[in-house]
Protein backbone atom coordinates (compact mmCIF):
# COMPACT_ATOMS: atom_id res chain seq x y z
CA UNK A 1 0.00 0.00 0.00
CA UNK A 2 1.36 3.06 -0.82
CA UNK A 3 1.63 5.91 1.44
CA UNK A 4 -1.25 8.11 0.15
CA UNK A 5 -3.18 5.03 0.42
CA UNK A 6 -2.45 4.41 4.14
CA UNK A 7 -3.01 8.25 4.61
CA UNK A 8 -6.27 7.46 3.31
CA UNK A 9 -6.99 4.42 4.67
CA UNK A 10 -6.37 5.91 8.14
CA UNK A 11 -8.73 9.19 7.93
CA UNK A 12 -11.61 7.24 6.82
CA UNK A 13 -11.56 4.41 9.98
CA UNK A 14 -10.98 7.80 11.92
CA UNK A 15 -14.60 8.81 10.29
CA UNK A 16 -16.12 5.33 10.15
CA UNK A 17 -15.03 5.08 14.04
CA UNK A 18 -16.07 8.85 15.22
CA UNK A 19 -19.61 8.05 13.72
CA UNK A 20 -20.23 4.63 15.35
CA UNK A 21 -19.09 6.07 18.50
CA UNK A 22 -21.07 9.26 18.28
CA UNK A 23 -24.33 6.80 17.10
CA UNK A 24 -23.72 4.75 19.83
CA UNK A 25 -23.71 7.82 22.65
CA UNK A 26 -27.09 9.21 20.69
CA UNK A 27 -29.09 6.24 21.53
CA UNK A 28 -28.10 5.73 24.48
CA UNK A 29 -28.83 9.27 25.21
CA UNK A 30 -31.68 9.97 28.07
CA UNK A 31 -31.63 13.75 28.67
CA UNK A 32 -31.99 16.50 26.14
CA UNK A 33 -28.64 18.23 27.74
CA UNK A 34 -26.69 14.89 27.06
CA UNK A 35 -27.49 15.15 22.65
CA UNK A 36 -26.62 18.78 23.03
CA UNK A 37 -23.05 17.96 24.29
CA UNK A 38 -22.90 15.50 21.56
CA UNK A 39 -24.24 17.70 18.60
CA UNK A 40 -20.94 20.17 20.57
CA UNK A 41 -18.79 16.91 20.60
CA UNK A 42 -18.58 15.69 17.26
CA UNK A 43 -20.34 18.48 14.89
CA UNK A 44 -19.59 21.74 16.71
CA UNK A 45 -16.69 24.04 14.92
CA UNK A 46 -14.61 22.28 17.09
CA UNK A 47 -16.02 18.94 17.25
CA UNK A 48 -13.74 15.82 16.22
CA UNK A 49 -16.33 15.26 12.78
CA UNK A 50 -15.60 18.53 11.97
CA UNK A 51 -11.78 18.86 12.27
CA UNK A 52 -11.67 15.46 9.60
CA UNK A 53 -12.55 18.35 7.14
CA UNK A 54 -8.78 19.77 8.38
CA UNK A 55 -7.23 16.73 7.08
CA UNK A 56 -8.06 16.92 3.58
CA UNK A 57 -5.11 18.09 2.60
CA UNK A 58 -3.20 14.69 3.62
CA UNK A 59 -5.45 13.04 0.96
CA UNK A 60 -4.33 12.64 -2.93
CA UNK A 61 -6.15 15.34 -5.00
CA UNK A 62 -8.41 13.13 -6.67
CA UNK A 63 -9.80 11.71 -3.30
CA UNK A 64 -10.44 14.60 -1.87
CA UNK A 65 -13.97 15.44 -3.00
CA UNK A 66 -15.28 11.84 -2.17
CA UNK A 67 -14.08 12.15 1.25
CA UNK A 68 -15.57 15.88 1.74
CA UNK A 69 -18.80 14.25 0.56
CA UNK A 70 -18.54 11.09 2.93
CA UNK A 71 -17.74 13.71 5.99
CA UNK A 72 -21.08 15.57 4.75
CA UNK A 73 -22.96 12.47 4.88
CA UNK A 74 -21.83 11.48 8.12
CA UNK A 75 -22.89 14.77 9.57
CA UNK A 76 -25.97 14.62 7.92
CA UNK A 77 -26.39 11.48 9.43
CA UNK A 78 -25.70 11.91 12.87
CA UNK A 79 -27.97 15.43 12.72
CA UNK A 80 -30.62 13.53 11.92
CA UNK A 81 -30.35 11.07 14.78
CA UNK A 82 -30.27 13.79 17.14
CA UNK A 83 -32.94 15.26 16.37
CA UNK A 84 -35.04 12.15 16.24
CA UNK A 85 -33.70 11.31 19.48
CA UNK A 86 -34.41 15.12 20.98
CA UNK A 87 -38.10 14.62 19.97
CA UNK A 88 -38.39 11.85 21.58
CA UNK A 89 -36.80 12.24 24.82
CA UNK A 90 -38.39 15.91 25.03
CA UNK A 91 -42.36 14.25 25.11
CA UNK A 92 -40.66 11.73 27.89
CA UNK A 93 -38.95 14.59 29.90
CA UNK A 94 -42.69 16.72 28.84
CA UNK A 95 -44.06 13.97 30.55
CA UNK A 96 -42.40 13.68 33.57
CA UNK A 97 -42.14 17.17 34.27
CA UNK A 98 -45.83 17.64 33.78
CA UNK A 99 -45.90 14.22 36.78
CA UNK A 100 -43.63 16.37 39.05
CA UNK A 101 -45.97 19.34 38.67
CA UNK A 102 -49.10 17.47 39.16
CA UNK A 103 -51.10 19.56 41.46
CA UNK A 104 -54.10 18.14 43.92
CA UNK A 105 -56.67 20.26 43.45
CA UNK A 106 -58.54 18.61 46.35
CA UNK A 107 -55.67 19.66 48.92
CA UNK A 108 -56.82 23.43 50.75
CA UNK A 109 -55.38 26.25 50.14
CA UNK A 110 -52.00 27.24 51.31
CA UNK A 111 -51.98 30.12 53.89
CA UNK A 112 -49.93 33.16 52.95
CA UNK A 113 -48.91 35.85 55.49
CA UNK A 114 -49.21 38.84 54.67
CA UNK A 115 -47.46 42.25 56.47
CA UNK A 116 -49.19 44.07 59.13
CA UNK A 117 -49.16 47.39 60.69
CA UNK A 118 -47.52 47.73 64.18
CA UNK A 119 -50.41 48.20 66.74
CA UNK A 120 -48.71 51.73 67.62
CA UNK A 121 -48.64 52.83 63.93
CA UNK A 122 -52.37 51.60 63.50
CA UNK A 123 -53.53 53.50 66.79
CA UNK A 124 -51.44 56.71 65.55
CA UNK A 125 -53.08 56.67 61.87
CA UNK A 126 -56.57 56.23 63.82
CA UNK A 127 -55.57 59.20 65.55
CA UNK A 128 -54.85 61.68 62.93
CA UNK A 129 -58.08 60.52 61.12
CA UNK A 130 -59.90 61.85 64.22
CA UNK A 131 -57.96 64.85 64.49
CA UNK A 132 -57.93 65.37 60.63
CA UNK A 133 -61.90 65.23 60.69
CA UNK A 134 -61.91 68.00 63.39
CA UNK A 135 -59.92 70.37 61.05
CA UNK A 136 -56.30 69.89 62.80
CA UNK A 137 -53.55 70.05 60.56
CA UNK A 138 -51.04 67.10 61.49
CA UNK A 139 -47.42 68.90 61.83
CA UNK A 140 -44.06 66.78 62.38
CA UNK A 141 -41.52 68.53 64.88
CA UNK A 142 -37.64 67.19 65.31
CA UNK A 143 -36.67 64.63 67.70
CA UNK A 144 -33.08 66.15 68.50
CA UNK A 145 -34.91 69.23 69.82
CA UNK A 146 -33.51 73.00 71.52
CA UNK A 147 -33.69 72.84 75.22
CA UNK A 148 -35.23 76.27 74.95
CA UNK A 149 -38.23 74.68 73.07
CA UNK A 150 -38.39 71.87 75.20
CA UNK A 151 -38.66 74.05 78.02
CA UNK A 152 -38.42 77.46 78.61
CA UNK A 153 -40.99 78.26 76.04
CA UNK A 154 -43.26 75.60 77.43
CA UNK A 155 -43.24 78.26 80.92
CA UNK A 156 -41.19 75.58 82.86
CA UNK A 157 -39.99 77.12 86.26
CA UNK A 158 -35.99 76.84 86.15
CA UNK A 159 -36.08 74.60 89.25
CA UNK A 160 -38.47 72.36 87.83
CA UNK A 161 -37.69 68.79 88.35
CA UNK A 162 -38.20 67.73 84.45
CA UNK A 163 -35.48 70.26 83.78
CA UNK A 164 -32.92 67.99 85.31
CA UNK A 165 -30.10 66.65 83.36
CA UNK A 166 -31.26 63.04 84.60
CA UNK A 167 -34.83 63.23 82.77
CA UNK A 168 -33.27 63.58 79.33
CA UNK A 169 -30.48 62.58 76.93
CA UNK A 170 -28.49 65.49 75.97
CA UNK A 171 -26.66 65.28 72.87
CA UNK A 172 -24.66 68.81 73.55
CA UNK A 173 -25.61 71.17 76.37
CA UNK A 174 -28.37 72.83 74.51
CA UNK A 175 -29.18 70.00 72.34
CA UNK A 176 -31.76 67.02 73.95
CA UNK A 177 -34.19 64.56 72.40
CA UNK A 178 -37.16 65.88 72.82
CA UNK A 179 -38.78 64.43 76.38
CA UNK A 180 -42.27 65.60 74.81
CA UNK A 181 -44.28 66.70 71.47
CA UNK A 182 -45.46 69.84 73.34
CA UNK A 183 -41.85 71.18 72.49
CA UNK A 184 -43.33 72.24 68.37
CA UNK A 185 -45.56 74.89 69.97
CA UNK A 186 -42.98 77.26 69.95
CA UNK A 187 -42.09 76.92 66.34
CA UNK A 188 -45.76 76.97 65.41
CA UNK A 189 -45.85 80.16 66.90
CA UNK A 190 -43.06 81.73 66.51
CA UNK A 191 -43.88 81.51 62.49
CA UNK A 192 -47.98 81.47 62.73
CA UNK A 193 -50.69 84.00 63.41
CA UNK A 194 -53.57 82.43 64.76
CA UNK A 195 -56.33 81.01 64.41
CA UNK A 196 -54.38 77.46 63.85
CA UNK A 197 -55.53 73.74 64.73
CA UNK A 198 -52.17 71.96 65.45
CA UNK A 199 -51.49 68.08 65.83
CA UNK A 200 -48.55 66.38 66.21
CA UNK A 201 -47.64 62.87 67.15
CA UNK A 202 -43.99 61.45 67.52
CA UNK A 203 -41.23 59.80 69.77
CA UNK A 204 -40.20 61.07 72.74
CA UNK A 205 -37.36 59.99 74.98
CA UNK A 206 -37.20 60.15 78.66
CA UNK A 207 -34.19 58.50 80.70
CA UNK A 208 -36.34 56.45 82.37
CA UNK A 209 -36.16 52.45 83.79
CA UNK A 210 -37.92 49.92 81.19
CA UNK A 211 -40.55 48.10 83.17
CA UNK A 212 -44.12 47.14 82.33
CA UNK A 213 -45.27 50.60 82.31
CA UNK A 214 -42.32 52.69 81.10
CA UNK A 215 -39.79 52.81 77.99
CA UNK A 216 -36.63 55.12 77.39
CA UNK A 217 -38.69 55.34 74.17
CA UNK A 218 -42.56 56.18 73.91
CA UNK A 219 -44.90 57.94 71.68
CA UNK A 220 -46.78 60.86 72.52
CA UNK A 221 -49.81 62.95 70.32
CA UNK A 222 -50.14 66.40 71.36
CA UNK A 223 -52.96 69.05 69.91
CA UNK A 224 -53.14 72.91 70.74
CA UNK A 225 -55.85 75.23 68.97
CA UNK A 226 -55.52 79.40 69.28
CA UNK A 227 -58.38 81.49 68.12
CA UNK A 228 -60.30 84.07 69.42
CA UNK A 229 -63.08 82.88 72.15
CA UNK A 230 -61.70 79.72 72.65
CA UNK A 231 -62.88 78.36 75.96
CA UNK A 232 -62.17 75.40 78.42
CA UNK A 233 -65.83 74.14 77.09
CA UNK A 234 -63.95 73.87 73.21
CA UNK A 235 -61.53 71.67 74.41
CA UNK A 236 -63.78 69.26 77.21
CA UNK A 237 -65.92 68.82 73.87
CA UNK A 238 -63.24 68.15 71.25
CA UNK A 239 -61.50 65.59 73.78
CA UNK A 240 -65.36 64.23 74.34
CA UNK A 241 -65.45 63.89 70.66
CA UNK A 242 -62.09 62.17 70.12
CA UNK A 243 -62.95 59.60 73.25
CA UNK A 244 -66.15 58.84 71.76
CA UNK A 245 -64.70 58.06 67.83
CA UNK A 246 -61.60 56.10 69.74
CA UNK A 247 -63.49 54.12 72.57
CA UNK A 248 -66.64 54.19 71.53
CA UNK A 249 -69.76 56.83 71.63
CA UNK A 250 -71.00 56.83 75.16
CA UNK A 251 -67.99 57.16 76.42
CA UNK A 252 -67.78 60.30 78.92
CA UNK A 253 -65.03 62.30 79.76
CA UNK A 254 -64.09 63.82 83.47
CA UNK A 255 -61.57 66.94 83.90
CA UNK A 256 -59.81 67.42 87.89
CA UNK A 257 -57.66 70.15 88.73
CA UNK A 258 -53.94 69.56 87.83
CA UNK A 259 -50.78 71.08 87.34
CA UNK A 260 -48.75 71.50 83.77
CA UNK A 261 -46.51 74.62 83.49
CA UNK A 262 -47.54 75.69 79.95
CA UNK A 263 -51.66 75.57 81.04
CA UNK A 264 -53.44 77.73 83.48
CA UNK A 265 -56.28 76.07 84.59
CA UNK A 266 -54.73 72.84 83.91
CA UNK A 267 -56.33 69.19 84.51
CA UNK A 268 -55.91 65.75 84.10
CA UNK A 269 -58.26 64.35 81.92
CA UNK A 270 -60.08 60.79 82.02
CA UNK A 271 -62.60 59.00 80.30
CA UNK A 272 -65.17 56.60 81.53
CA UNK A 273 -64.39 52.49 81.51
CA UNK A 274 -65.32 51.63 78.41
CA UNK A 275 -65.06 48.08 79.83
CA UNK A 276 -67.33 48.39 82.41
CA UNK A 277 -69.24 51.18 81.60
CA UNK A 278 -67.99 52.89 84.54
CA UNK A 279 -69.11 50.44 87.03
CA UNK A 280 -65.58 49.30 88.05
CA UNK A 281 -63.15 46.40 87.02
CA UNK A 282 -60.02 45.16 87.00
CA UNK A 283 -58.99 47.92 83.92
CA UNK A 284 -60.29 50.26 85.18
CA UNK A 285 -58.87 49.22 88.99
CA UNK A 286 -62.47 49.41 90.11
CA UNK A 287 -62.76 53.55 89.93
CA UNK A 288 -64.87 53.26 86.50
CA UNK A 289 -62.74 55.74 85.45
CA UNK A 290 -59.53 55.60 82.91
CA UNK A 291 -56.58 58.35 82.95
CA UNK A 292 -55.40 59.29 79.55
CA UNK A 293 -53.98 62.62 79.74
CA UNK A 294 -52.89 66.59 80.94
CA UNK A 295 -55.04 69.43 79.66
CA UNK A 296 -56.00 72.64 79.66
CA UNK A 297 -55.83 76.48 78.59
CA UNK A 298 -52.77 77.69 76.95
CA UNK A 299 -50.71 79.96 79.53
CA UNK A 300 -51.26 83.85 78.93
CA UNK A 301 -47.39 83.86 79.62
CA UNK A 302 -46.71 81.41 76.69
CA UNK A 303 -49.35 83.46 74.05
CA UNK A 304 -47.23 87.19 75.46
CA UNK A 305 -43.76 85.33 74.40
CA UNK A 306 -44.97 84.91 70.82
CA UNK A 307 -46.61 88.20 70.64
CA UNK A 308 -50.11 87.04 70.62
CA UNK A 309 -52.68 89.81 72.51
CA UNK A 310 -54.19 87.88 75.12
CA UNK A 311 -57.42 90.62 75.37
CA UNK A 312 -58.10 89.10 71.94
CA UNK A 313 -56.42 85.09 71.38
CA UNK A 314 -56.76 82.15 73.77
CA UNK A 315 -56.15 78.81 73.29
CA UNK A 316 -56.32 75.00 74.52
CA UNK A 317 -53.79 71.97 74.46
CA UNK A 318 -53.31 68.75 75.73
CA UNK A 319 -51.12 65.14 75.03
CA UNK A 320 -51.63 61.84 75.58
CA UNK A 321 -49.52 58.66 74.95
CA UNK A 322 -49.84 56.75 72.29
CA UNK A 323 -48.49 53.28 73.74
CA UNK A 324 -51.44 54.45 76.71
CA UNK A 325 -54.67 54.57 74.30
CA UNK A 326 -53.13 51.15 72.70
CA UNK A 327 -52.43 49.13 75.76
CA UNK A 328 -56.24 49.99 76.84
CA UNK A 329 -58.07 49.18 73.36
CA UNK A 330 -56.46 46.06 72.87
CA UNK A 331 -55.86 45.04 76.59
CA UNK A 332 -52.12 44.65 76.53
CA UNK A 333 -50.59 44.98 79.91
CA UNK A 334 -46.82 45.42 79.27
CA UNK A 335 -45.64 48.21 77.31
CA UNK A 336 -41.94 46.20 76.52
CA UNK A 337 -44.25 43.87 73.77
CA UNK A 338 -44.18 47.04 71.51
CA UNK A 339 -40.72 47.17 71.10
CA UNK A 340 -39.34 43.46 71.41
CA UNK A 341 -40.22 42.68 67.66
CA UNK A 342 -41.87 39.37 68.82
CA UNK A 343 -43.69 37.68 65.83
CA UNK A 344 -46.04 36.02 68.06
CA UNK A 345 -47.39 39.28 69.55
CA UNK A 346 -47.20 41.16 65.63
CA UNK A 347 -49.79 38.32 64.62
CA UNK A 348 -52.55 39.49 66.68
CA UNK A 349 -53.09 42.17 65.14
Amino acid sequence: MSYNQQETSSVLNTLESLSNEAIAKISAASLSSTLNAIDTEYLGRKGSITGLLRRIGELPKDERPGFGQKVNAVKDKILQLIASKRQELEIIESENKLKEETIDVTLPGRYYRIGRKHPLTSVMNETSNIFIGMGYEIVDGPEAEHYNYNFETLNYPTDHPAMDAQMSFYITNDIILRTQTTALQGHVMERRKPPFRICTIGRCFRLDDIDATHSHTFHQVDCFTIDEGIRMSDLKGTLTQFSAEMFGEDTQVRFRPDYFPFVEPGAEWAISCFVCKGEGCGLCKGSGWIELGGAGMIHPNILNRFGYDTERYSGFAFGMGIERITMLKHGIDDLRLFLENDIRFLRMF
